[in-house]
């Protein structure tokens, strides 16, 4: 149902919350009671601590077994700095110990059996997929290469050997849950129609904002020097854009967001999706105007206001229906044949061949027995070198381009700007429901794992 989703609820957010004040952060590993005493010391009095020297003495202790494998106490100790790191960074007071220990194990049993279950049916991350998901990561959190990333990870103290196993794992969750959910979910008209229905008598109509944003980056706990010059460079971006700069060109300049060389374009948002710091400027502006320089916790911000419309606005798209000749490219037809292959065709039918009879003939795509025909292509469903070479063509014409695919022919037969809002509202419907549908799904299915398991506790006897 949907492509890969890297959300990492925990792990993404790791270098993020490494600056905060970190629990057990310059504590060696093999000393659990002064991290555990850590925090204790924030929620207990001194009465209810616990016996370090009888922590220590257990240290390596096997607390859960899962099937034919272990979780030891050390494993527990890394995964609990990490969930009280994430926890003192959002300000969420820390819950007794015992709970969380209880939680997080948990947790860890339900990742350790969806691996085991992930291997017995050959779902497996290899090293080339593994780098590609810790790139995305890295870029994620605006480091713009993965050894940038690591040695920010390593300074934080987190094992690097260990993180990667650990977004391994979660990248097998996400592939079990498309496999056994997602790939499965059905969802009716009729559930559609409802949810639209429900929907229509709950919400009054909200506006829509498309935005563009300039952002300056300020590093948690940064000096007062350092907040001071990213307040320079954010007024400096502001003057330029009153001195008539285009935004999208000082945005590339300026702007450390991850969309900032695509001119710093968010994209539509409702009122909802949109920071309170943010939404309160936004109903002020006009269509083409920026504001001043915003202030937040992750540093400085300028938001332009690109256009508006009514949430029940029409949605118009230009689509272009479109035939095609494909001649892929092999290790047996090189690219300079098949190209050789495409213009001959191309050559025969401006001297009068009929381009369905050739794209029955020749075409290399499964839409060769209509002759060729895609049908309506809206923007955004082929790939990028195809959708160029078609929007440069007039209704009538043909064109030359190559893909990954291969070598293409395209001919453009008609173009029309169709509404497409409805369709919009159906297919929003939809990810909305599975996503509600996939959630329950997946936890039962995660329930039935469980209960066909041998797991057995020692958390509490090896204390």
């Amino acid at each position: 149902m949907t492509t890969l989703k890297i959300i990492f609820s925990t792990l993404a957010s790791t270098v993020l919350f490494a600056a905060a004040p970190a629990f057990a952060k310059d504590v060696p590993g093999v000393q659990y009671a002064q991290a555990e005493a850590a925090v204790i010391n924030q929620q207990q009095p001194d009465s209810q601590q616990r016996d370090p020297q009888k922590q220590v003495a257990v240290i390596d202790s096997i607390i859960a077994v899962v099937n034919d494998d272990v979780i030891t106490r050390q494993e527990l100790i890394e995964r609990l700095r990490v969930v009280v790191r994430q926890l003192q960074k959002q300000g969420t007071p820390l819950p007794p110990l015992e709970v969380l220990e209880k939680q997080i194990l948990e947790t860890m049993i339900t990742d350790m059996l969806q691996a085991q279950y992930g291997k017995e049916n050959g779902v497996r991350v290899d090293e080339m997929q593994l780098d590609q998901a810790i790139t995305r990561i890295a870029q994620q959190n605006n480091l713009a290469s993965q050894a940038e990333f690591r040695a920010k990870l390593e300074a934080d103290g987190v094992d690097y050997k260990k993180f990667r196993e650990e977004v391994r794992a979660e990248v097998i969750s996400t592939r079990l849950r498309e496999r056994e959910v997602e790939s499965k979910l059905i969802i009716s008209d009729s559930e559609v129609d409802s949810y639209l229905a429900n929907k229509a008598k709950m919400e009054t109509p909200n506006e829509e904002y498309h935005l563009a944003h300039i952002m300056v980056a300020v590093p948690e706990q940064a000096s007062p020097q350092i907040i001071q010059d990213a307040r320079e460079r954010a007024e400096k971006a502001s003057k330029q854009l009153k001195d008539g700069a285009d935004f999208a060109q000082v945005a590339a300049g300026s702007s450390d967001a991850k969309d900032a060389l695509k001119g710093g374009d968010l994209g539509w948002r409702t009122e909802e999706n949109i920071p309170p710091l943010f939404i309160n400027e936004v109903q002020k502006m006009q269509p083409g105007q920026a504001s001043a320089v915003l202030r937040s916790p992750s540093g400085f911000h300028i938001i332009k206001l690109v256009e508006k419309r009514s949430g029940s606005a029409p949605v118009v798209i230009t689509q272009t229906h479109v035939r095609h000749i494909l001649i892929k490219t092999s290790e047996i037809v090189s690219e300079a044949e098949a190209q050789q292959r495409i213009m001959e065709i191309k050559q025969r039918i401006e001297s009068g061949a009929d381009f369905a009879e050739q794209a029955k003939r020749y075409s290399q795509d499964g839409s060769a027995q209509q002759g060729g025909d895609l049908d309506w292509i809206s923007p955004g469903q082929t790939v990028p070198e195809f959708e160029g070479a078609m929007n440069k063509e007039q209704p009538g014409t043909i064109g030359v381009v190559q893909t990954q695919f291969g070598w293409h022919l395209i001919q453009v037969l008609e173009r029309r700007n169709t509404d497409v809002s409805q369709q919009q509202q159906r297919q929003q419907a939809r990810i909305s429901i599975g996503a509600f549908k996939s959630d329950e799904l997946f936890l039962d299915w995660l329930r039935q794992l469980r209960d066909r398991a041998f797991i057995e506790y020692r958390l509490d006897t090896n204390r």
